[in-house]
């Protein structure tokens, strides 16, 4: 793959998303939602902490990300410039890296600005940096997963709307089914699959702000694994 061409699409796909008011409201919904939720309880607890947020981003993050993901392909479908697209001289695979770093960079714009808020919560009190650090490194990693996946959907459909409430569901059975929930409720030898293969299993281990090589290899891993189906969707359109 060539850089200069995925930078150049990352590029264009990024300056459109703040080329329409939806990303404003995006990013402005995202903080609103999240820092309400957040301080409904934190004067409460009367600690300096940050891990009620950090729990609630994986839930916020199932209808942020496919919000994000669903137009990337289907309104590409829609209005036919998908094929204009692919005509060009560049890689299938190309086009589908510049879109998901596009929407990688821009959920990487909201979480960014959320700093205010361990920020925030440092002046009040004293502030363990570590599960912070990790928490926002796990929601990078968890949200860059539900968007490799949330992509791949778009790439199925022509209609946004299908292609927004598929990746919700998608996205919400690959997250919970590594949870204690539904682990305790099944086998040993199922659980441990289970474990392994449900993203909030992963998220939460890097949240607690240790850092394991098993963990990153399993995002990387299933982000690849949903990009190349995403190429491959593509690469169908030949004998269509």
């Amino acid at each position: 793959m060539r850089w200069q061409t995925i930078k150049a699409i990352l590029k264009k796909e990024f300056v459109t998303y703040f080329n329409s008011p939806i990303a404003y409201i995006f990013i402005g919904v995202f903080l609103v939602v999240s820092m309400w939720l957040f301080f409904q309880d934190f004067f409460l607890l009367g600690q300096a902490t940050i891990r009620g947020y950090l729990s609630l981003l994986p839930w916020i993050f199932l209808f942020l990300t496919p919000a994000i993901t669903m137009r990337l392909w289907s309104e590409e479908k829609r209005s036919g410039t998908i094929e204009v697209l692919l005509t060009l001289p560049v890689k299938d695979s190309e086009v589908v890296m510049g879109k998901f770093l596009s929407s990688l960079a821009f959920l990487g714009v909201n979480l960014l600005l959320s700093l205010t808020l361990p920020i925030t919560v440092a002046i009040m009190g004293p502030l363990d940096i570590g599960p912070v650090i990790g928490g926002y490194l796990g929601a990078l990693f968890l949200g860059a997963a539900y968007l490799s996946l949330g992509l791949y959907i778009s790439s199925l459909t022509r209609n946004q709307i299908v292609a927004f409430l598929l990746a919700i569901v998608a996205s919400f059975i690959f997250f919970i089914i590594g949870s204690n929930m539904v682990v305790d409720s099944v086998s040993l030898w199922l659980a441990k699959i289970l474990s392994f293969i449900g993203l909030g299993s992963h998220f939460a281990n890097i949240a607690k702000g240790v850092l394991d090589s098993r963990d990153v290899i399993y995002y990387v891993t299933f982000i690849a694994f949903f990009l190349f189906l995403n190429t491959r969707s593509l690469s169908s359109r030949h004998w269509k």
